[in-house]
């Protein structure tokens, strides 16, 4: 199929969705990229930077005559863009979004849309410490996965032309339901970044006397405050908007914990041993898969 937007809206100009505008400019899938969010100081960095070509007066302004819109702020925010540009798309406009929630905000956000107006819900697994316009990059997606979740409601064509666009973008594209996806992600993502907050405010209460702990930290230490140091606005939204499943996984992280906590205790050697060889397994897959 031939892939070409005539006009992009992307919403939310950050380090994914700069990425992606960067992208879509090198491969010259676009005609024009415009681009919304709520700073204007980061609208302007892009257009300087040449990110986008221009920056809409509102997300409803910036959305009119779009072919395709990109929702690529917190996902707390979904709703309310969707509310507001709903009346402002075109027949036939793709609206897909980059959010590690899917769930019931899919369904909130079909339920939001026009008739004519294709939703495709998308989550491409992309990062890197450094946040905001400034970092990114047109190889920011190579080699990664995207999940993709459509239901009974996403239309054929627009699945194949979103599925077509992060291919492009040198992703491995897999397919399952937004309630799978929402499960998968409370364990390999959510939760580490719940635990990850949790121990280095544990370690920070220690450190707030005589005796600061941090100038003893070694490489674990810092694996866990780099998974910290991530936008407090984004994975807040994560946390609440995934609720659910979070909250399942901290539970049985937390059994876990008070198991590792009892073997411990009482010197139970083969229960320790056995967990530690079980990450260190876990941690050599990760890396036969170049996933670390």
């Amino acid at each position: 199929m031939t892939l070409f937007f005539n006009k992009v809206t992307i919403i939310g100009v950050g380090l994914i969705g700069g990425s992606l505008a960067k992208l879509m400019k090198a491969q010259k899938l676009c005609g024009e990229i415009h681009g919304a969010g709520r700073s204007r100081e980061t609208l302007e960095q892009a257009v300087k930077l040449g990110v986008i070509d221009h920056m809409g007066r509102g997300s409803a302004h910036a959305v009119e005559h779009a072919d395709l819109v990109v929702l690529a702020t917190p996902v707390g925010t979904f709703e309310s863009i969707v509310r507001e540009i709903a009346p402002h798309l075109k027949n036939g406009t793709i609206l897909t979004d980059v959010g590690s929630v899917k769930g019931g905000l899919v369904r909130t956000i079909e339920g939001l849309l026009p008739p004519g107006v294709h939703f495709v819900p998308g989550h491409p697994i992309a990062g890197r410490e450094k946040h905001g316009v400034g970092a990114a990059s047109e190889d920011l997606f190579r080699g990664a996965k995207c999940i993709i979740t459509p239901t009974e409601k996403t239309d054929a064509k627009a699945l194949e032309a979103v599925t077509a666009l992060w291919t492009k973008a040198g992703m491995n594209v897999v397919m399952m339901e937004p309630e799978q996806h929402d499960h998968i992600f409370a364990a390999v993502s959510h939760l580490p970044h719940a635990a990850a907050y949790a121990m280095v405010s544990t370690v920070a209460e220690f450190s707030a006397g005589a005796d600061n702990y941090t100038t003893f930290s070694g490489a674990g230490f810092r694996d866990f405050t780099r998974i910290a140091a991530s936008d407090p606005t984004m994975w807040r939204d994560i946390f609440l908007n995934n609720r659910e499943a979070l909250l399942e996984m901290l539970a049985r992280f937390m059994e876990d914990a008070q198991a590792m906590s009892r073997a411990v205790r009482w010197g139970d050697e083969a229960y320790i041993v056995k967990r530690i060889e079980e990450g260190r397994k876990i941690r050599r897959s990760l890396i036969e898969m170049k996933q670390a």
